[in-house]
Order: C-alpha cells, then sequence, then structure tokens
C-alpha cells in the first residue's frame, strides 16, 4: 500500500543523534518520555548531565550537568523529577525540581529502592518498589503514600509500565518476565489491575494496557474501559488477543459489553510481543505496538481490526500519547522519535473500501469529523427519514462529519413534516439534538431564532447565547430587534455588523458611544446619515452629537456649513443657532460665512418653486429638503394645483426622498386629495418593503389595482403579510378585476376559500375554480366542493372537478363536507376508482362503507371482510342505523369501550358477555367487572349462562375465572365453577378448576370445603391441603392429607396446627411409618419430652437429629437415655461428633471403664477435641485416658498438674519437649514450691531466648529471687547457653547481688546484651560497673558524662584519658576541663596534654583566664604554642611579662608573630627593666614601626639597635637623620659605625658635607674609600661587557663573510658564468668596503684605545 494512501500517516520528527544524544543513551533505562511535550535523556559520560528536549523546539536541547539514576519530565510544566541512590544503602532519594523558578519543590528519602516510577497525572508521581506502590503527590509537604502492594504474578518482573485512569480510581501495573521453559524467547506479560473503592487486586496475563473513557448510549455518565494485549503459549500454541472491558459498570445504567479480537503476527514475528499501548481519545481508536515495530491498530468500540504495518526497522522501546494529533509518538534504538497520526483524507475511504465495513467507517467520520464517507452518511440519512425515524436522522445530521448535512436543505426537510399532535415536532427534535452536541451555525441559528420568537421564548434565546450556543450574524440581530433592541445590540456587536451597531446606538441615542466603538473596530461610519437620523427623531441630540463631532481629532468629519444646512432644511433655527454658536468661539476668519448665513419667506418660495420649467428638478428635490414640514406640503400642494400631470414626477420624488421629514400620511393624503392614484402608486412602491401598516399595503394595492396594475396587485397580495385581508378581498371582489389571481392569492392564504367559490361560481368564473383546485390549492378542494353543493352547482361540474384532482384530493374533509350535506352517494365514483387503484387510505375505505350501509348493500360482508376501514369511525356511523352492524364493526376492530357502550345502552347483554368471553383482556373484563358498572349483573348472568357454556376454549374458562377472581367476586365465581365442574360439562374433571373451587371455598365460603373435599378427587391435594392449613381450616387440611395419604403432613397438622400430641402419637401408631414417628420425636424433643423423643427416634430409626438429640440431652441431664441412642445411632453412621458425645457421656456417668473399652475398638471420635472439652470440663481423669491414648504428652502433662501429679507431669512434658508445656509445669511447680522440679523445667525454657524474659518475671513477681538466680547459674553451663541467659543474670545481679556484678561483667563481657544491662545498671546506680559497660559498648561519650556526674565512685585518672581521647562530642572535652578544674587542678596539665589535638586551645585559654588560673597550664601552653593560635601567644607573653622573662618573651615573638605586637609592645615600652623595653623596639621594628623602634632605642642609648633598625627600614631619610643625631650628640664613632652599618642608604655627597661641615673627614673616610672601591668594581664590569659585546658584532660580521664567500666559489664553477655583480657594501670586486669600527671607550680620565687592542683598520682592498 502506497504510503499516501495508508489510513495512518508516519513521520520521523528528529533524531536524537542530530541534537547530540549518543547512541548508548538511548535505551529505556535512559531515555523517558512523559508526554508529548518532553523528552529526558540521561547521560553518563564524559559526564553525568540531564538532556531535555522540548518537542516544540527540538533543535534547542537543554543540558544540564546532573547526577542522578533517572530524571522524569512533567507531562505539562517545566518540573523535573529525579532520583538517585544513596551510596551504601537501598534507598533512593527522590527531588522535584522546577526549572524555571530553579527551586526545588519536594524531596523525600525513600526506605526501600524504587524500581520503576512515572507521571500519572501532572500532580502525582507513582513509584513502584519491589513489593509496593506508592503516589506521591507534588502540592503541599505530604509523603509518598502507599497503594497496593504488588501481587506475586509480578515478582521477578521488570516493571515497564504503570498507569491510571482519569477518574484515579482504577491502576494498573505491567511487567515483563522470561518466557516459559518450553519457548523462553516468548517474553511473558503479566499486569496488575487494582480498584481504589473496592481495595482489590486481580492478576492478569497481559504485555500492554491503557484506560480510556466511553459514553454508551443511553447512559449520561462515561463509563471507564480498560484495554489491553497479551500474547501468551497456551497447549503449544501462541495466543494473541486484544481485550476491551468495561471497570465499575454502573447499576442500572448500560454498559459495554466485552469486546475482543485476535492480534495476527506474521511468520517472521512469532517471537515478537507488545511492548505499548496507547489510545486515542480522539478518534477512539487503539494502537498496539510491538517491540520489534510492528502497529496495529484497532477500533476501541467494537475491538475491530483497522489496520496492520511495521513501522520501525528498529526496536521501539518508548511510545507517547500526542494529544493533539490524536496519535502517538514512539522511540526506537536507533533514536529515531517517529511521529504516527491518523491520514483523515484516506482512513475513511480505506474502512470503506478496502475493508468493506460501512459502520465502522461511517462511526469514525462522525466522531472524528473526516471526509470520505458523506454519500453513506446522506444515503443512510434519507433511509431514516423515510422511515420515519426522525429523531435518528436529527442525531445522525447532527453528528454528520464536516457537518455536510447542516444544510437549509436538511432544515427545510424536517420543516416539510406534517406535525403529529401531542408529539415534539421534528424539527425542534433536530435542532435539539443540535444544541445537546455543540454550536449551531449561521442559518440553523437563524431558523431556531425564528422559531423561538414567533413563540415569543425571548429567554430561551438569551440562555443560548449566553452559552455560546448559537451563532451570531447580522440576519440574527436583524430578526430578533424585533422583540428585543437590547439582545439585537449584543448580537450584533457579536457579530461585528458595525453599521447594525452604529445604528442601534443611534436609536438608543447613546450618540457618544458611537464614536467610542467606531474608534475601537476602526470604522467610519456615514456621518451625514447618522446626523440626518438623529435630526429626524431628536433635533437636542442631533446638536450634542454635532459639537461632539466637531471636538474629533482631526477635525469634523463633515464641515459646519452642511451640518447648518442640515438644521435650516427642517427650520431648526434654534438647534442651528445653538450649534453656531459653540463652534464659532474661536471667531476663525474661515468661518465668516457662517455668520452671516440667511434664508427667504414662503410667499417668495411658493412664488418662485411653480416655475418647474425653469428650475433643475433634482436641485428642485434637494431644496425641498430645506422646508419645514408644513412648508414642503404647502409648495406640494401648489405644483400639483399648478401642473397635476407636469409636476408629479417631481411631488413623487420629493416624497419618497423626505418621506420620513414630512410623514407618509401627509404624503398620501395631498395625492389622494387630488385623486392621483398613479402618484399613489409609485409613492408607496418605494416606501411598501420597508413599511409594516396594513393600510399603506392597502392603498399601494388600491392604487395599483385602479391604475390597471394587476401584475403587481397580484404580487403583492401574494408576497404581502401585513395588508388587511378582510378589507382586501372586499376591494376586489368590488373590483371584478378581469383576472382572479390577486383574489385567489387573499381568500387563498387567509382562509376565505367559501367566499372566493361562491364569488367565481356566480360569476361564471368556473375556469379559475378548476385552475385553484388544479394547481393552486389541492388540500382546499374539500372547501370548494362544500360551497359547490351549497350553491347548488351541477354534480356533473363537482364530480369532474373531483376527479380531476384525483390523489391529491384529501379525502377525509371531502367525506366530512359532504356527509354534513348528507350527499356522501357524489363520491362513490371517485371512491371506488380510489379502491382500484389500490388505496389503503383509510378514510376512503370508511366513506365507502359508510355508502354501503346506508344502501343496505350487504353491509355485513363490508364490515367483517374489508381489512382498511376504521372500525370506531364506522361503528360510531352505524350505531343510530343498526347496533348490530356497530358491534360487529367494534368486534372487527376490537374496540372495546365503544362495543361495551353500544351493547349496554341497547340491552345486547348475550353479544356484550360473548365477545368480553372470546376477548379474554384482563383490562375489558376489569372495566365489565367494577363495581361501578350498572350493569354488572346482567353481564355475569350472561356469562354463567350462555358465554361460558357455550365456549370450549380452556383459555377463555381461564381468562374468565382469572377475571372473576381479579375483580374479588368469589361468591359469583363459585357460582360459575359449580356451574363448570360439579354439572356435567367438558370441564368437570379439570384439574385446575378443582382446584380452583376448594380454593375459592376456601377463601370466601369455608362451610362447603368439606363437602367439596369429598364430592371431588382430581384435585391437587398437596397445595390445597396447605391453602387449607394457611387458611386455619386444620380439619379439612387433615382430612385431604389422609385422603392423598400424605402422612406426613397430616400428621404435621396434628402437631403444628392442631397442637395434639397425643392424637399424633396414636395416629403415628396406626400408620407405623418411621417418618411419621421421626415427626412425632421431633415434636416431643421440642416440647422438652426428651426421653419420649428418644424413644420415638428410636422407633423411626432417625439418626438425623443426634444434633439435636444431643443438646437436648445434655440440657435434661439424661445421659444414659443418650447413651442408648448414641448406640443407636453408631450402628448406622460413622460420625466423629457421636463417638466423642459418646465418650463424653461415659464421662459424665463415671464409667471410666467404658471409655477405655471404647478408644481402643475402632471409632471415629476426635479423641483430642474430646480430650480439650473433658479437660475444660474438669473431667481430668477421663481426659487423662485419653490424652494418654493418643500420646498428647503436652495435654497429659497440664492434666497431671491439675492431680497434682507434678513428677509425672515433668515427665510428660520432656516427652512433649514443648516450650509452652514446659512453662506450664513449670509455673506450676513454682506455684507448688517444688523448686527442684521446676528448676528441670526452668533449664528448658530458657534456652529459649522468647521465654527467658517470661521466666524470670514469674519468680520475681512471686518473690523467689534466690531460685531464680540458681536457676540463671545453672543455666550457664548449658550447651545452648545464649546471651540473654548472661544478661538476665548480670540484671538480677544488677538488683539483687550487686557485689558478683562486676566479676560476672568482666568474665562474660563478650557475651551480655550491653545496652539492657546497662539500663539496668543505670536504674539500680551502679556507677563503676555502668562506666566499665560503656566502655566496652563503645559509649565513650556517655562513659566520660558517667564519670564525671559520678565522679566519688566512677572516676579514675588513667581509666578518664583513655576515655577522653575517644570521645565525638567535642564539648565533653570542654566539659573535662571545667571537671579538672574544680576537682583535680593538679591534673589538669595531663589531660589537656591528652585534649591537646581535639579541643580549640583558644577557648581552653579563655576558660582559664576567666577561671583566673591561667598560670596553671602554662605547661599545656607552652606545649601548644608551636601551633601559634593567637590566644595561647599573648596569654604565654602575658606570663613571660608578669616573670619578667625577657629572654623567654624575645623567643616567643620571634618564633610566634600571631599575637597583638602593637598591644604588647606599648605595654612594656615604660617597663621599668632596660631588656623589656628593648623588647618593646624589637617588636616595634618587626612591625615596621621605624621611627618609634629608633626612638625608643636612643631613648636607652641604644646606638647599635637603633642603627640596625635603620638599615633593615630601607629608608633613606632615617638613616640620614640618625646620622645628624650623631652628630648632634658628638657621637663621631657612632657616626662611622652608622655609616658602614647604613651603607647602601646613605649618600656619598651628604656623607661628605655633614663631615666636611662638622670637621669628621676622618671618620668618614674609611666609608668613602670603600665607596671610591665599589664605584671602581662596578666600571670594570661595565667595561667588561661592552667588549663582549663588540667581540659578539665581529663574530656575526665575519659568519657573514664566509657566506659570501662560499656563494662566490660556487658561482666561479659554472661555465661561461659571468662574473658575480658586486654585494652591496662592498667596495670592488674585493673584499674591501668601508667599515666603522665601535667609538672609543673612554673613561676614568684613561686615554682613548684602539678596540679589543688592535690597531684602527683603514679602507684597504686586496
Amino acid at each position: 500500500m502506497a504510503a499516501a494512501n495508508a489510513p495512518i500517516a508516519m513521520k520521523e520528527v528528529l533524531t536524537l543523534p542530530s541534537v547530540g544524544i549518543n547512541s548508548q543513551f538511548i535505551t529505556f533505562t535512559h531515555v523517558t518520555m512523559e508526554s508529548d511535550k518532553y523528552i529526558c535523556v540521561r547521560e553518563t559520560s564524559p559526564q553525568n548531565s540531564v538532556v531535555i528536549v522540548d518537542m516544540s523546539m527540538p533543535n534547542q536541547p537543554l543540558r544540564r550537568p546532573i547526577t542522578a539514576d533517572s530524571a522524569l519530565m512533567n507531562p505539562n510544566s517545566r518540573i523535573l523529577a529525579l532520583k538517585a541512590q544513596l551510596q551504601g544503602t537501598t534507598q533512593d532519594h527522590l527531588q522535584i525540581f522546577n526549572i524555571e523558578l530553579k527551586t526545588k519543590m519536594k524531596s523525600h528519602q525513600m526506605p526501600e529502592q524504587v524500581a520503576f516510577w512515572k507521571w500519572i497525572s501532572p500532580k502525582m508521581l507513582g513509584l513502584v518498589t519491589q513489593t509496593s506502590v506508592y503516589h506521591w503527590s507534588i502540592e503541599g509537604d505530604s509523603e509518598p503514600v502507599k497503594i497496593f502492594e504488588r501481587t506475586a504474578n509480578l515478582a521477578n518482573n521488570q516493571i515497564i509500565n504503570y498507569r491510571c485512569d482519569p477518574t484515579e480510581k482504577w491502576l494498573v501495573l505491567i511487567g515483563i518476565a522470561p518466557g516459559s521453559p518450553e519457548r523462553p524467547q516468548l517474553v511473558k506479560g503479566n499486569m496488575q489491575l487494582f480498584s481504589v473503592d473496592q481495595q482489590r487486586s486481580q492478576a492478569l496475563e497481559a504485555h500492554a494496557a491503557s484506560f480510556a473513557q466511553f459514553k454508551v448510549p443511553g447512559n449520561e455518565n462515561p463509563s471507564v474501559l480498560i484495554s489491553f494485549a497479551s500474547k501468551t503459549l497456551n497447549a503449544g500454541q501462541i495466543v494473541s488477543k486484544l481485550h476491551v472491558i468495561e471497570l465499575g459498570a454502573q447499576p442500572g445504567k448500560p454498559s459495554f459489553s466485552k469486546k475482543q479480537a485476535d492480534l495476527f503476527f506474521p511468520p517472521d514475528f512469532a517471537d515478537d510481543f507488545p511492548v505499548a499501548m496507547q489510545i486515542s481519545h480522539k478518534y477512539n481508536l487503539i494502537y498496539v505496538i510491538t517491540k520489534l515495530g510492528l502497529l496495529f491498530v484497532y477500533d476501541l468500540e467494537t475491538a475491530t481490526a483497522v489496520y496492520r504495518n511495521r513501522i520501525s526497522p528498529d526496536p521501539i522501546f518508548l511510545t507517547s500519547e500526542a494529544t493533539s494529533a490524536g496519535g502517538f509518538y514512539a522511540i526506537n534504538r536507533r533514536g529515531q522519535v517517529l511521529l504516527a497520526t491518523v491520514n483523515e483524507q484516506t482512513i475513511v475511504n480505506f474502512v470503506s473500501g478496502q475493508l468493506n465495513n460501512l459502520e465502522l467507517a461511517v462511526s469514525l467520520a462522525k466522531r472524528g469529523n473526516l471526509p470520505g464517507a458523506e454519500k453513506l452518511v446522506v444515503e443512510r440519512f434519507h433511509e431514516l427519514f423515510s422511515q420515519t425515524k426522525y429523531k435518528e436522522a436529527a442525531e445522525l445530521a447532527a453528528e454528520s462529519p464536516q457537518g455536510i448535512l447542516r444544510t437549509p436543505d436538511t432544515v427545510a426537510k424536517f420543516q416539510s413534516v406534517p406535525v403529529q399532535a401531542g408529539q415534539t415536532p421534528p424539527l425542534l427534535q433536530y435542532f435539539g439534538t443540535l444544541l445537546t452536541r455543540g454550536k449551531l451555525n449561521g442559518f440553523e441559528s437563524l431558523e431556531l431564532s425564528r422559531l423561538v420568537v414567533n413563540q415569543n421564548k425571548k429567554i430561551l434565546l438569551e440562555n443560548w447565547l449566553a452559552e455560546d450556543k448559537l451563532e451570531c450574524s447580522e440576519e440574527l440581530g436583524d430578526l430578533v430587534k424585533t422583540v428585543d433592541n437590547d439582545l439585537a445590540l449584543k448580537i450584533y456587536i457579536k457579530a461585528r455588523a458595525t453599521p447594525k451597531v452604529v445604528a442601534a446606538f443611534a436609536e438608543r441615542r447613546e450618540f457618544d458611544k458611537i464614536l467610542v466603538y467606531s474608534k475601537q473596530v476602526g470604522y467610519t461610519p456615514d456621518y451625514l446619515f447618522l446626523l440626518q437620523t438623529i435630526l429626524r427623531t431628536d433635533p437636542q441630540g442631533a446638536v450634542n452629537f454635532a459639537l461632539m463631532m466637531s471636538q474629533m481629532e482631526g477635525g469634523s468629519p463633515i464641515d459646519y456649513n452642511t451640518i447648518t444646512d442640515l438644521f435650516l432644511q427642517r427650520n431648526l433655527i434654534r438647534e442651528a443657532t445653538a450649534f453656531l454658536l459653540d463652534v464659532l468661539k474661536p471667531n476663525l476668519p474661515e468661518h465668516g460665512f457662517l455668520q452671516t448665513k440667511h434664508y427667504t419667506e414662503l410667499p417668495d418660495i411658493k412664488r418662485v418653486i411653480v416655475n418647474t420649467h425653469a428650475i433643475e428638478p433634482q436641485s428642485l428635490v434637494e431644496f425641498f429638503g430645506t422646508l419645514s414640514r408644513e412648508w414642503a406640503l404647502e409648495c406640494m400642494k401648489d405644483l400639483l394645483l399648478a401642473n397635476l400631470r407636469g409636476n408629479l414626477q417631481i411631488i413623487v420624488q420629493v416624497a419618497k426622498e423626505y418621506s420620513e421629514q414630512l410623514g407618509v400620511d401627509g404624503c398620501i393624503k395631498i395625492f389622494e386629495q387630488f385623486r392621483s392614484y398613479e402618484g399613489l402608486y409609485f409613492f408607496l412602491g418605494s416606501y411598501l418593503s420597508s413599511s409594516e401598516d396594513p393600510e399603506i399595503h392597502f392603498k399601494y394595492i388600491e392604487a395599483a389595482a385602479k391604475t390597471g396594475q394587476i401584475k403587481e396587485v397580484e404580487r403583492v397580495t401574494r408576497e404581502s403579510n401585513f395588508y388587511d385581508a378582510e378589507k382586501t378581498k372586499n376591494f376586489l371582489m368590488e373590483a371584478k378585476l378581469p383576472d382572479a389571481r390577486p383574489l385567489i392569492n387573499v381568500c387563498d392564504r387567509f382562509g376565505f376559500v367559501p367566499d372566493l367559490t361562491h364569488y367565481l361560481y356566480t360569476n361564471n368564473m368556473l375556469r379559475y375554480i378548476e385552475g385553484y383546485v388544479q394547481k393552486v390549492n389541492p388540500g382546499n378542494a374539500p372547501l370548494v366542493v362544500g360551497q359547490l353543493l351549497d350553491d347548488e352547482c351541477p354534480e356533473d361540474f363537482i364530480k369532474g372537478l373531483i376527479l380531476s384532482v384525483r390523489s391529491l384530493l384529501p379525502v377525509e374533509p371531502l367525506v366530512e363536507e359532504c356527509e354534513k350535506r348528507n350527499r356522501l352517494r357524489l363520491l362513490t365514483q371517485f371512491l371506488e376508482h380510489l379502491v382500484s387503484e389500490g388505496s389503503q387510505d383509510v378514510h376512503v375505505h370508511n366513506a365507502l362503507g359508510k355508502i354501503i350501509i346506508d344502501s343496505n348493500n350487504n353491509p355485513e360482508h363490508f364490515l367483517t371482510s374489508n381489512p382498511y376501514y376504521d372500525s370506531r369511525v364506522v361503528g360510531k356511523y352505524c350505531e343510530k342505523r343498526d347496533p348490530t352492524l356497530a358491534v360487529v364493526a367494534y368486534r372487527r376492530g376490537q374496540c372495546d369501550e365503544e362495543l361495551i357502550n353500544v351493547t349496554s345502552k341497547n340491552s345486547l347483554f348475550k353479544l356484550q358477555a360473548r365477545y368480553v368471553v372470546e376477548r379474554m383482556d384482563g383490562d375489558l373484563w376489569a372495566k365489565v367487572l367494577d363495581p361501578e358498572n350498572e350493569y354488572r349483573r346482567q353481564l355475569i348472568d350472561q356469562v354463567v349462562s350462555t358465554a361460558l357454556p357455550e365456549s370450549s376454549s380452556p383459555e377463555q374458562v381461564s381468562a374468565s375465572v382469572k377475571a372473576f377472581m381479579t375483580a374479588d367476586l368469589p361468591h359469583e365465581l363459585i357460582e360459575l365453577l359449580e356451574k363448570i365442574v360439579l354439572q356435567n360439562s367438558a370441564f368437570s374433571g379439570n384439574f385446575n378448576l378443582q382446584n380452583l373451587l376448594i380454593l375459592t371455598a376456601i377463601k370466601a365460603d369455608s362451610s362447603r370445603v368439606m363437602d367439596y373435599v369429598n364430592r371431588l378427587d382430581n384435585f391437587d391435594g398437596p397445595a390445597v391441603g396447605e391453602m387449607a392449613v394457611e387458611a386455619q381450616l386444620y380439619e379439612e387440611a387433615f382430612a385431604i392429607f389422609k385422603k392423598f395419604n400424605l402422612n406426613v403432613q397430616a400428621v404435621n397438622v396434628l402437631l403444628d396446627n392442631i397442637r395434639s400430641i397425643d392424637r399424633a402419637v396414636e395416629f403415628a401408631f396406626r400408620v407405623e411409618e418411621d417418618a411419621v414417628w421421626s415427626e412425632v420425636a421431633k415434636a416431643q424433643l421440642r416440647e422438652g419430652l426428651v426421653s419420649d423423643a428418644i424413644e420415638s427416634f428410636i422407633r423411626a430409626d432417625d439418626t438425623t437429629q443426634f444434633l439435636d438429640v444431643i443438646r437436648a440431652a445434655e440440657d435434661a441431664n439424661v445421659y444414659h437415655d443418650l447413651v442408648k441412642y448414641l448406640l443407636m445411632v453408631r450402628q448406622k453412621a460413622k460420625e466423629p461428633k457421636v463417638d466423642g458425645e459418646l465418650i463424653y457421656a461415659y464421662a459424665k456417668i463415671d464409667r471410666l471403664s467404658d471409655i477405655e473399652e471404647f478408644i481402643l475398638m475402632p471409632n471415629v471420635a476426635n479423641l483430642q477435641n474430646v480430650g480439650d472439652r473433658l479437660y475444660d470440663e474438669a473431667l481430668y481423669e477421663a481426659a487423662k485416658i485419653i490424652f494418654s491414648f493418643i500420646s498428647n504428652w503436652a495435654k497429659l502433662a497440664i492434666t497431671l498438674v491439675k492431680l497434682q501429679q507434678f513428677q509425672g507431669a515433668v515427665d510428660a512434658a520432656r516427652k512433649a519437649n514443648s516450650s509452652k508445656t514446659w512453662k506450664e509445669v513449670c509455673f506450676a511447680c513454682v506455684d507448688a514450691e517444688e523448686f527442684r522440679l521446676a528448676q528441670i523445667c526452668g533449664l528448658n525454657i530458657i534456652i529459649q531466648v522468647d521465654d527467658l524474659e517470661e521466666v524470670s518475671e514469674y519468680y520475681q513477681n512471686r518473690g523467689y529471687f534466690n531460685e531464680l538466680i540458681s536457676l540463671m547459674e545453672s543455666g550457664l553451663g548449658l550447651e545452648r547457653a545464649h546471651m540473654g541467659i548472661f544478661t538476665e543474670l548480670g540484671v538480677l545481679y544488677a538488683r539483687y547481688r550487686p557485689e558478683k556484678l562486676m566479676e560476672h561483667i568482666k568474665l562474660f563481657s563478650t557475651r551480655l546484651n550491653i545496652p539492657k544491662l546497662i539500663r539496668a545498671c543505670d536504674e539500680q546506680q551502679h556507677w563503676k560497673e555502668l562506666t566499665f559497660l560503656y566502655i566496652q559498648y563503645d559509649e565513650f561519650d556517655n562513659a566520660a558524662t558517667t564519670i564525671m556526674n559520678h565522679s566519688p565512685e566512677a572516676w579514675d585518672h588513667m581509666q578518664f584519658k583513655d576515655v577522653a581521647v575517644k570521645v565525638a562530642n567535642v564539648e565533653l572535652s570542654y566539659k573535662a576541663v571545667h571537671f579538672y578544674l574544680e576537682e583535680h587542678p593538679d591534673l589538669i596539665n595531663d589531660i589537656l596534654n591528652v585534649l591537646a589535638l581535639r579541643v580549640d586551645h583558644a577557648r581552653v585559654v579563655d576558660i582559664l583566664r576567666k577561671a583566673g588560673h591561667l598560670r596553671l597550664v602554662k605547661p599545656y601552653m607552652v606545649a601548644v604554642q608551636s601551633n601559634n593560635v593567637s590566644a595561647v601567644n599573648e596569654a604565654l607573653n602575658e606570663i613571660y611579662v608578669e616573670e619578667e622573662d625577657y629572654d623567654r618573651l624575645r623567643e616567643s615573638i620571634d618564633l610566634h608573630d600571631n599575637f597583638d605586637q602593637i598591644g604588647l609592645a606599648q605595654k612594656i615600652e615604660k617597663h621599668e627593666l632596660v631588656e623589656m623595653r628593648r623588647v618593646a623596639a624589637y617588636i616595634y621594628k618587626k612591625a615596621g614601626r621605624w621611627k618609634q623602634s629608633i626612638a625608643l632605642s636612643k631613648k636607652d642609648n641604644l646606638y647599635k639597635d637603633a642603627m640596625e633598625t635603620a638599615s633593615q627600614s630601607g629608608e633613606r631619610e632615617l638613616a640620614e637623620e640618625l646620622l645628624v643625631y650623631f652628630i648632634d650628640q658628638g657621637k663621631k664613632e657612632c657616626f662611622a659605625s652608622c655609616l658602614f652599618v647604613c651603607y647602601d642608604l646613605i649618600r656619598a655627597d651628604v656623607v661628605l658635607e655633614l663631615a666636611w661641615m662638622h670637621n669628621m673627614i676622618d671618620f668618614a673616610f674609611p666609608y668613602l674609600l670603600q665607596f671610591i672601591r665599589e664605584y671602581t668594581g662596578k666600571v670594570d664590569e661595565l667595561v667588561k661587557d661592552r667588549i663582549e659585546a663588540q667581540n659578539e658584532v665581529k663574530s656575526k660580521e665575519k659568519e657573514e663573510k664566509d657566506v659570501v664567500a662560499q656563494q662566490n666559489m660556487y658561482a666561479q664553477l659554472l661555465p661561461l658564468a659571468l662574473p658575480a655583480p658586486p654585494l652591496p657594501g662592498m667596495g670592488g670586486p674585493g673584499y674591501g668596503g668601508s667599515y666603522a669600527p665601535p667609538p672609543p671607550v673612554g673613561g676614568m680620565g684613561m686615554p682613548q684605545m684602539p678596540p679589543f687592542g688592535m690597531p684602527p683598520m683603514g679602507s684597504s682592498s686586496y
């Protein structure tokens, strides 16, 4: 099949590799597509990221660096859900992010791993774990809620889908698993369907499933459907099915019937299977997609196969519904994103042509509004219409694809259907169907509104418009305007009929809205026409409108002169003046002519206007528009007086143009005044179409008739709806026009046909009569015939007229007209003609029958043989003529009411009785037997005496009897039945009638019952007997049962009703039947006569009631009799209950030896239950026998306990070896203080962990502590000794023997439940032991806390040091500091050294500083000072200052600089010790405060320190200032020393200047020598560098020369070579050239020397 003609179109939307997705990530675990909006891809290399592809712009993917195990995009919005497994656990962390807002919405940590998850709605996530399914809402702060648990069939399945229906009441989970061993390659599919309301699951086999909603006809609520596809292996055969079923069918509503269809897989796809299913809600199609790329398409409603094809060569692993397109998206392993949609142009033709399924084709076309089924739909519509199935036709037209039937022709077709009385018109059915389906089109809206307007139901229009059910149009607005202007304006606005909107605003005088609306819609109205319109009705409003126009942007659309002329034309001087006064306020020059405008007087106008020959007609007409109404009318009269014929055309034109201003009535009066019908004709002809005035329409008809315009008269009378019909008819009859068609139009339209016929006949216009009947309206022929008969027209003409119309003539009114005039015979020939043509019209045959009856032409034959006449009509006709004929007619038509009436009226009760009996109608019988019927007795007499005796029909007899019974006439019924049954008749031996006779007597006359029982034999004895019992006729019932040998029923009557056990026993002895004795026994048992009842049961050999007998015997305590009965029962039945009760009875009467003998014999007793019962009722000896026999050692043990036989109980418990038994025996021994035996039992109990605590509590609650400890100590040596025993013993030691506790803990620390023992020690306040346990359990924090809180008992320094380094809570370390500071300050440095790596040294220093014991931890601070902590440094420096240990202080300052240096320096710069002040200067120097350091050194005469500080500062100014200071102080040696210390900073010229000025050259001279020597060395270095640079230049030049020489040598070797051209810079053929030597180097007063010690080179050549 060509792709273009395929019903399903496929296209590739995009490929994931094209947007940068690596093919290794195109898998089911990496790609998700929750809707047709987004695709989400999870990448794990080269880096973890999530790629989001927006399907609206697929080439712009969003890539984000995110690490997750799964990512899902929300179906509707940009919300991303992420799932990641927590490392080292099986838990998953779930997060939801809003990508647009860049915020995290929710997160949750699932306690178990999520195997599959999916968005089941835009607000809900479905989470599937290995065991359960949860729902997690994205709204609020809610956590995932468990919905249901997975069923067993999904165990070890890979979950591939999870869905919910639109109501979220049904859920389905789908998984796949490896195939069966016989065919492992066929993957198995499993499904779990869950009902939220019922909280129930159902397991099914299916690979794919989907939900849908479907509206079943007759059910207003949509049904929920599930469709699922499966492929299974059944008995070696592969079965592939598609199922569609309804979920939760609605009670009392039509339901969806289950559908199924086969999935046909090609041979090459034998192991293929469905992986996805999507349902198109747009077309109601099911798409089934398989793994290998097959697509199956099925119809949802019928499960009919529509299409199959392979859509992908690569496996498909993911699909999603394409909602708007009605198809689906599919992603295959190649990364193709395919879109499958319905090919709307071909699918209907494909289904109707290729599949030959016309019904499905039409259904598809209707539901999807698809082309291709137009012909089928139209044919079906006409078929329904021809069958008068108008409702179905309306529904088909409403749902027709593409609205092909929603046309004016369809509306006309429904309009043409005659309306049946009491039924909804088909047209209204059609419109009602359309309204329920949606919105009407323009034509439909107009037609429906026309109906509603005619019925004056405006409210319906308002409701429909509010619901947007009607399409607004200008025509609709025009129609509604006739009833509601406001509603019409709304319609015009919706229809954008701008001119009509403007006109409506003008009518409402809302002129400001006109301008606003026009501006909004961009419309330019005809402002001149609007102004003229407003002027006619509201002059002042016109002024306001004109002023508003003058203020519009861009100026007034009408010039002021034109506006003024409009006012003056209508003589509105005041309004014109008001307008001009307002607009002329600016006093502009261009408005000057408006300020001088004038007009003439009426006499002048009248004098000039009659000269029409000199005035242009159009100008004259326009001039009339400037005149007032009175002046214009006066001028028109003068013109007509002057020249009626010549000026008539002008006057007509003026009247037409200004009819609204002048008034139509005024114009008409002028024409009538001058009797100008021609003018009236032309004037009214232009006004007629817009007028609804009846008088105007009549005058126009009159004028047209009098001017000879017969065709116009005929047209107006035919088309106009506004003229006075009576007046027009009379005028036309008086006018006696030669053409009668106008009169025919009027009379036919308005019901004057008799008058028309009389007029035409009396004026001998028979041709028009024939034409009217034959061509115009054959339906009115009966009226014509009736009037002709009244006018005594010849019968031949009438008959010819009737025959000329024939079948077009309505028979019923024609017969009625002739019958009223007693002229039916006139129609004989016509009716016989119709019958001969095969007419089956009931009216034809009715009329013919009446004629035959009147003529007495064998009427009985006609009445019985003619099948077409109406029995009711003809019978009514016969009643006064011959009532028997009426009975015949009524009988034939089963006209019950009429026949009853006529027979009752005429006392024909025999006929009535026969009819009623033959009719066999329950309703008829009910009517005639009604007590209100005064003739009931006469009828009953005739039925009893005549009708029934004559009848041989059992059905008639049965119906009659039933009627009497229904009417509750028992006495009459007995009378009737005695007549039939007791007197020899055909029904004397009738079984049913005999039954009925007796039953009726039972109900109505019980005294006759015994007589009937004795006389009648053929009746239903059992049933009648039961009825007698119900009627409390017990003796009669007993007699009936005895007569029919029903002994059991008879004895039951004696027992249950007569209540005589003695008569029953007597009767039982007489009949000697087991069943009878059995009933007697039951009765005796009920009465408490147990012994008598047992005897009777034995006589009856009845074992069935043994349960009741046993119960009664036990209640009465008659166990001896019960033993006899049970022994009898055992002979017939092997019942465990019987044998068990027998043992129990033996026990009750203390026959223990019989019990031992009985249990040794074969029996079926449930000995266990019997033994339990004996034990419960304290029959311990008997119970001991039973339990010993059945080896139930557990029960035997507790039984022996009850018997105080403890040693035997222990032995039995040893055999039972049950924990429960051991406990029961043990506790019993404890209570009896048999501690030795109790310990034996206890050792077998405490080895069970679960029972240990119970035993311990039992001992402790009774105060046996030592015995319990002894038991536990004995249990330590058991092979199965467990942790619980050691722990429980430790707890007991803690409570009762604390001296043994520590030893026990140390010995068995590895076998103890330490947390439990910790709680016990805590409760008993054993702090030392508690500390030991905390250390053993690695709870060092608690151990440290316990030691510090209970130090008198728990503290040990070495132990605490070990604990302190292991605590996790750092705060405990600081608490330990406080603890040692308060209780053990001598050991604080030891503990701090241990904690040094765990504490904040600054905080420790702060603690001790606040406590005032800072010196106490000096060793600790010295030890940790290497960390260079500010607080430690400052604390130690503070201590050194206080101790005046300047050496340690300087050492601290040098090694650790993290402290407030300036603060320390300021603190000690005034210290009394020089060394301390020197340290302060040193600190200033380190801090870069050179001046302060130097000043402090100079103050203390520490000149060496001052010089070193100046040298280190690198500041020349400080050094030179220090020189000046030394000169000022006369410290020459210091001056000389400073020169060398600050050598690099001091300038030589400054030194020479200071030395020369202060006569200290000698002290400066060593410095100068050093300076000169240094500078000389520098110059030598520079010279050396220059020589090396020159040597490099020469070396480069030599290399260049060698290169040139090699080139010339190569040139000389060439043959016939020319001399080489000179090189640039060379002086000739040799190497000569000018060479500029480098400039001479000189300096230091030395003479210039040649470069490199060589003689200078001059210009030379070789």
